[in-house]
């Protein structure tokens, strides 16, 4: 029997205990709009912070270097917790760690909502960075308690969330920031928090399912060390100089850590993260994908929300406002939501891996519209919804990749890993397309601003990204490790059809 096979039959038992069908069925029917919620806010609460940025020194009385740490803040966080809380799952109860992430998500905001000085709304930023397991957390428990037929579009709804969220907190945010006071964002952030938490702790019920041992603290002690230090020079390195002994010494410091933590997680009898699992043909090629679709994800949301509030001096902007801005990308994200099932579709008929290429390769499409033609708003909302598209296959297709390549009991930790990867990417797109957009920049009323070049560079670069994502997904074995052994169930769970091969 293989791993395919082993983690259906736990899903089946998931389902045996005795309780009434009929209460079970309404159970699962409020799951998973229940953990697509969750999802939602994790986005939006890592959205909703931008709209206030340029406000915040005046707010604040801080320096704009120092509000600038609301957003890294929330960025280091979520990269640490995510794998850890993902562990922490798999061996301490999903239902139980995704209440604990959603509670700290909810008391980051609220700490917000309670103070305007900027060390507290720094820490309490750092809160809400707990918010970026509830979706790997959320996906295993999807694969614990829903059936194989209803689990890959449950699965891609709950990976669309992130691109839901995105697009719907942008715009919210700012109008309660023109129109509320700014401390009112988080107070409605807060409520939205303990909605979510309410409902996971009334609905979502415990996943049966444990990796059983000791939890890995050295592990999670040096993953935490190496990933601020990679990240922080990641983040800073264009406001503190790449050649400054700082961010150096950071990127030095985080090559020697993560060294010593791979050594340390090879010799580690239940380490934090699996790496010979993660090594497999089937798994390494995914994580390797996530990184690249998170960099050319984010560079859509990133350089269309410059380009379009740009001057309309500059010869191409629009000077639209934050909302307006907001709405541009709305499309991306309704998008995302409706096409989740579709590519679910294709993964089940096609296999994850024909799904990652296809989204990768709509990715690149999309950023050669942007290159075409990046004057017109209508062409800017296409080549950004062109983008989304991409993406919702994307970030479908590779949760799918690895809950067919792992064991049941490392689902969370396997998949958080998957997520880190993204958010890995994500940095590191912020700082490249920063870097292109500050090298190529002429005055307009005396101050800096990027050129139309600057931006179509940046297009470019993100669709060169694309593009290599594309190929590792072709490049990644048709059936990894037998799992493209898979059965097909129907009603009551019977298997009806097996032997489905994904490159058929």
């Amino acid at each position: 029997m293989d791993q395919a096979d082993l983690a259906d039959s736990a899903d089946r038992a998931a389902h045996i205990p005795g309780r009434p069908p009929k209460a079970r069925t309404a159970r699962e029917r409020l799951t998973v709009p229940v953990l697509a919620f969750g999802g939602i806010l994790m986005a939006v609460m890592q959205t909703v912070v931008v709209p206030l940025l340029p406000d915040l020194p005046r707010l604040t009385g801080a320096s704009p270097g120092a509000v600038s740490w609301m957003v890294t803040a929330t960025l280091l966080a979520g990269a640490v917790l995510t794998p850890v809380l993902g562990r922490a799952g798999d061996m301490y109860g999903k239902r139980r760690v995704l209440m604990t992430a959603l509670a700290l998500m909810t008391a980051g905001a609220a700490g917000c909502a309670l103070s305007s000085d900027i060390r507290v709304l720094i820490a309490a930023r750092a809160l809400t960075g707990a918010a970026a397991a509830v979706v790997p957390l959320s996906i295993s428990i999807l694969r614990d308690e829903l059936p194989p037929a209803r689990r890959g579009s449950a699965v891609a709804l709950m990976s669309s969330t992130v691109g839901i969220g995105a697009a719907l907190g942008l715009p919210l945010a700012a109008l309660m920031v023109q129109y509320a006071d700014w401390h009112a964002m988080f107070w409605a952030t807060a409520a939205l928090g303990a909605l979510g938490l309410a409902l996971v702790w009334w609905v979502v019920r415990e996943s049966p399912v444990r990796e059983p041992g000791r939890f890995d603290v050295p592990g999670a002690l040096g993953l935490a060390a190496g990933l601020v230090c990679l990240l922080l020079g990641v983040s800073q390195g264009g406001q503190w100089g790449w050649g400054s002994p700082t961010v150096l010494g950071l990127f030095g410091a985080a090559v020697v850590v993560l060294a010593g933590w791979c050594v340390q997680q090879l010799r580690a009898e239940r380490p934090l993260v699996d790496l010979r699992l993660a090594g497999r043909p089937s798994v390494g090629p995914a994580h390797l994908a996530a990184l690249l679709a998170g960099f050319a994800f984010y560079a859509n949301s990133l350089v269309t929300a410059q380009l379009v509030q740009a001057p309309r001096a500059s010869g191409y902007g629009l000077e639209l406002s934050i909302v307006a801005t907001g709405l541009c990308l709305l499309p991306g994200g309704v998008v995302m939501l409706v096409l989740s099932p579709l590519s679910a579709r294709i993964s089940a008929a096609r296999g994850p891996r024909v799904t990652l290429a296809l989204g990768s390769a709509i990715i690149a499409l999309g950023y050669a519209v942007r290159i075409a033609d990046s004057r017109d708003l209508w062409m800017i909302i296409t080549g950004s919804t062109v983008v989304a598209v991409g993406t919702a296959f994307v970030y479908s297709a590779l949760p799918t990749l690895i809950l067919r390549a792992v064991p049941a009991g490392q689902t969370a930790s396997a998949t958080g890993v998957n997520v880190l990867m993204r958010t890995i990417g994500q940095a590191v797109s912020s700082a490249a397309v920063a870097a292109v957009l500050v090298h190529h920049t002429s005055p307009v009323a005396g101050l800096p601003v990027p050129t139309l070049h600057g931006y179509l560079l940046a297009f470019a670069m993100a669709g060169a990204i694309a593009l290599a994502a594309c190929a590792i997904a072709l490049a990644m074995p048709r059936d990894p490790d037998g799992a493209g052994t898979r059965r097909t169930f129907g009603r009551g769970g019977k298997a009806v059809g097996d032997r489905a091969r994904e490159g058929a």
